[in-house]
Formats: structure tokens, sequence, C-alpha cells
């Protein structure tokens, strides 16, 4: 090629880009009050986008410097924008299944109301999974009702229907005689079992069972349940995908990830209707035996889903124990139970688990924990620490989900090892699930430690918001209520533990980014990430917490699009 022809090439290509650029889809957004998620400039007044990223951040005369006079201008008109809004630990899969199934939410609370709303369920067929009648959402405090719910639920129309009723926390169940008998749960069963495995069965002075059901106990009736077909798990995922956006979330980590509930998303992401960011962990159960297969399985999901948009498998989680209240009684303490004498069950070796977590680590995979006891937490802590020595720091971020209670003498060990908090704050009201099922039951040493937010926060600790959906609400602005005041309807649940606003604001987006490993492309609004965003009905950052607490969304971005609402 000659010079001269060399050169025209040149030129053409360069008018060529330019034509592209002009013709770039460029928007300022202005006119607002933005938290951006960066501490060092934590608030701007405007700003741009191209395509689906952010370009400039700031003042609007600066911001509009780094776009062309053709870029779209958008006024917020005095509302304020968060970064799209990330949750560090959710099963949004099946809250998208108990969206379009029988789930009680928070709509009952007698067991008038349970057997009138179960009455609809079977009626209307959307509690009927096969021959079972399932009902789910069930609050913990019926639990201490198995008298009137054997009562109501063994006789009349119920005499020979298998019912289920799903605690609210995902570990607990009741089920009536005709669902018992069908599954093998009789006196004879609960004879055979040891002090450990009868933990997991509600019974009587002669070993009758009553219906109770927890962790292992659920896991042998669930078994019955026929499993939802593909089509219905990708109805879930959208329904899933709906409820998510409509709260200004764009991104969450899933931690039981299935090989049904990958198959949603992937199905989702296929079809462009997935519009979110999601990490997926599988789980690892070391009852189950050879955990190292089952990393394994989970290394080869990460590989299977390397070419997903949206989509990463990208680490694993683990189960150290159950839950707290009273009669489950399953999480681990350092400090016995009372009246049982138990500390309750660990649900791994420690040396099984902290060869894992070494592996893990070493293979690039963040090991996620499920810690609700103080010795679950020094227990998850102790294999996090096993990794960051064998391996040097990785830099994942490892992470303990719930924490109920931890020990003062743990807190610090979550900055000294890099590992992320992972708190559902919304839990921490004074209430019947943190006062009357769990206070009576042990050590007032331990009771003093009820999810010690402001403690690791104060030592330095990263704390990442988390709903545990369809647990609770995945409604951020009443979680960050809850973490604020923790008022209920028996006080306060431990002043001295509330977390300020804004420091909540950077727990759902720069920190529970770090808890997907996603913080290089998402969790704040600053130049070179995705431009994902969600505009608020008031003044979040001024206003009271009542007012706070019932924040809507108007407006939910991700990339760029607008996947809720509308513009403004």
């Amino acid at each position: 090629m000659s010079r001269a022809n060399w050169v025209f090439a040149l030129l053409l290509c360069a008018c060529l880009q330019g034509v592209a650029f002009a013709g770039a889809d460029e928007r300022v957004l202005y006119n607002g009050k933005i938290f951006t998620g960066e501490p060092e400039h934590p608030y701007a007044e405007a700003v741009a986008i191209r395509g689906e990223k952010i370009v400039a951040v700031g003042n609007r005369g600066e911001v509009s410097k780094a776009v062309t006079n053709r870029a779209e201008m958008i006024d917020l008109k005095g509302n304020v924008l968060l970064p799209g809004l990330i949750d560090s630990h959710c099963h949004a899969v099946d809250g998208g299944l108990s969206l379009i199934s029988a789930d009680i939410g928070e709509n009952v609370s007698s067991v008038d109301e349970l057997a009138t709303f179960a009455a609809e369920a079977k009626k209307s067929g959307r509690g009927m999974q096969g021959e079972i009648l399932t009902v789910g959402g069930v609050p913990l405090a019926f639990w201490s009702k198995t008298n009137e719910l054997n009562d109501r639920f063994n006789a009349g129309p119920y005499a020979d229907q298998p019912v289920l009723l799903q605690g609210m926390d995902g570990h607990t169940a009741w089920a009536n005689k005709a669902l018992l008998k069908r599954v093998g749960i009789n006196r004879q069963l609960i004879s055979g079992l040891d002090a450990v495995a009868r933990g997991y069965y509600g019974f009587g002075p002669d070993l009758e069972p009553n219906g109770f059901l927890v962790d292992a106990g659920v896991d042998k009736v669930s078994a019955e349940i026929p499993k939802p077909s593909k089509e219905r798990m990708l109805a879930a995922g959208r329904a899933a995908v709906q409820y998510m956006h409509g709260l200004g979330i764009t991104a969450w980590l899933d931690p039981m990830a299935s090989e049904a509930i990958l198959g949603s998303y992937r199905g989702l992401a296929e079809s462009g209707e997935l519009n979110s960011h999601v990490v997926a962990l599988p789980v690892i159960e070391f009852k189950k035996g050879h955990p190292e297969r089952q990393l394994a399985t989970a290394l080869k999901f990460r590989e299977d889903f390397k070419n997903v948009p949206d989509v990463k498998v990208a680490g694993i989680k683990v189960f150290a124990d159950g839950v707290l209240e009273y009669p489950s009684q399953t999480a681990v303490l350092s400090k016995p139970y009372r009246p049982s004498g138990k500390n309750g069950e660990l649900l791994f070796d420690s040396s099984e688990f902290a060869k894992i977590a070494i592996s893990a680590d070493k293979q690039g995979m963040i090991v996620h924990v499920h810690a609700i006891g103080d010795q679950a937490v020094t227990e998850a802590l102790n294999g996090m620490e096993a990794a960051r020595k064998a391996n040097g720091n990785s830099g994942l971020p490892h992470t303990i989900t719930h924490l109920q209670l931890i020990r003062p003498e743990d807190i610090p060990r979550f900055r000294e090892l890099g590992v992320i908090a992972s708190f559902q704050l919304y839990w921490a009201s004074a209430g019947t699930d943190t006062i009357q099922l769990v206070k009576p039951y042990i050590d007032p040493t331990l009771y003093e430690w009820q999810y010690p937010a402001r403690s690791v926060l104060d030592a330095g600790g990263i704390i990442a918001g988390a709903s545990d959906w369809p647990v609770s609400t995945a409604n951020v602005f009443r979680a960050i209520y809850q973490a604020e005041t923790r008022k209920g309807p028996a006080g306060v649940l431990d002043a001295s533990q509330r977390v300020p606003r804004e420091a909540m604001l950077y727990a759902y987006t720069r920190n529970a980014a770090r808890a997907l490993r996603e913080q290089d492309k998402i969790g704040s609004i600053t130049p070179g990430k995705q431009a994902d965003f969600a505009l608020l009905d008031r003044d979040v950052l001024t206003v009271t917490a009542e007012e706070a607490r019932d924040t809507k969304v108007l407006w939910t971005v991700v990339g760029g699009k607008t996947v809720y609402g509308a513009k403004p």
C-alpha cells in the first residue's frame, strides 16, 4: 500500500470511528442527589453513561464534557439515585417459587388464619404439589403449637390429605399424620435413632412424633414432594427477577445453586430475561461424604457457566450449623442450651472443613458459610484462617452469613482474615424470634451478642447487606430500618449494635459487590463500571428512619437499560 493510500485509509477509519462515537447511546442524568458508593467522593450531581457503562461522575458541567452534544439529558427532578442494590445472600429462585405458590408471607398469625389460608390454597390448587398440600413461610412461633396443628390438620378434609407446613426459616417444618405415615416417620423410627438424630424430630414422651421437623427431618419429608418442572423453575426465576428489580436490586448471591436452580438462571440469561448479575454457589454437604468430590462438581459448574452472560459459579456454600430458636436449637453454641444441656451439632468435621477451605481458596473459589451459633462462627473462621495460612492472602472474599451470635474475641478476626460478614439485619428486631424463642434457652453471656454488626464494623470488618429471601423480605429499606433502629414489638434489641444508615447503604452496594467478587464491575457509580441504578421516591439520606423504611423504587436500570419503572 502506498503512503497516500495508507493515510487515506487511516483518515477514513478515524472518520468512521467518529461517526460511531457520535451515534453512541449517551445519556446524562442530572439534577439529583447521587450516592456513588465510593467513600473518597460519596456524592455527586450528575452521571454520564454511554451504552451500558458509566463514563463520568461529578457536577453537571464536568460530566457534560464527557459526552457529545447529542447525549440525552435526563432530569432526576431532585430524587436520590443509588448504585444498583446488591443482596449478598438470597435464594432468589426459591423466592420466585414462593411467589407463585402458597406462601403465607406476613399475612397469618393464628392457627385459625393458617387453616383458612391452607383451605384456600388447596381449593385453588396453588398449594398442591402432586398429592401434598404445601404451605410455605410459616412463622416459627407456630412450632410451639403442635397440639393445635395436630387437632386442625389431622381430621376432616385432612384425615387422608398429606399436609406440609414449611417454616419461614427454610430449616423447619410440620407434617400431619398422613404425610408422616407416607414417609415412614413413626415411633419405631424415632426409637431407633441416637440422641443427635432424634433432635431433628419432634415427639412426645412415648416417642410418638408430633409432626415438627428440622433440617434432616425436613429433608426426609421434602424428598417426597415432586420436584418442580423445568418450566416451573423458569417461571419462578422470572418472577424472582421482576420482584428484585421492583426493589432496585440488580445483583445477588444465590447460595444454594442446585442443578435445577442453575438451569433456571441459564434459561433466563440465554433468553435475555435475566438482566441482573448473579453469583451462584453450589452447596457442599459434609454429611453426605466425599466433600472433595462435591468441590470438583462445583468447579465443573464454574467451567460450564463461564460463557453464560451475567451468571457466575464463583464459590461454594457450606452449612456449619442449623438455627437457634426453640424448639429447633440446632445452631452450635459454646455453652449448652437450657434445659437440654446440648450444644447443637457442627455439620462438618473441623479438619475436613479446613482442607476444603484451603483447596477451594487455592482454586479461586469463594467459601461462604452459614453460621448462626457462636461456636459455628468460630469454626468457620478457623477454617478460613487455615486457608489464609496455607495459601497466603488470595484476596478472595470468603464470607460468613447470618451471624446471630458472635463471641467478642472473634469480632476482630473478620478484619484480620479479610472475611466478610453477611448480615440479615432485618432479623435484628426485639420480638418473638429474638427474645421468647431464644433468651430463656441460652446462656445470658451469649444472648448479649445477637447480630453484633456495629461491633464488627467498629473493629474494621466489612459488613454486607443480605436478606436470605424468601426467609424474609428482600426489601433493602426495611432491613436498613431494622439495622438503624433495632426496634421491634418488645422494644429495642441492644441499641449499642445500631448501624448508621450510610454504612448500610455501603453494605448493600460497594460491600455486597465485594462479597460477590464483582467490585470491579458493579457496586458503585464510578467511571468504567456498569450503569446499574436505583432511583428512589424520597431523600433516603435525610428523612427519618420511619420514612426511610417506606422508601419505594421509581426506576431500576441495569447496564443502561430500564428494567423497572419509567424514566423520570
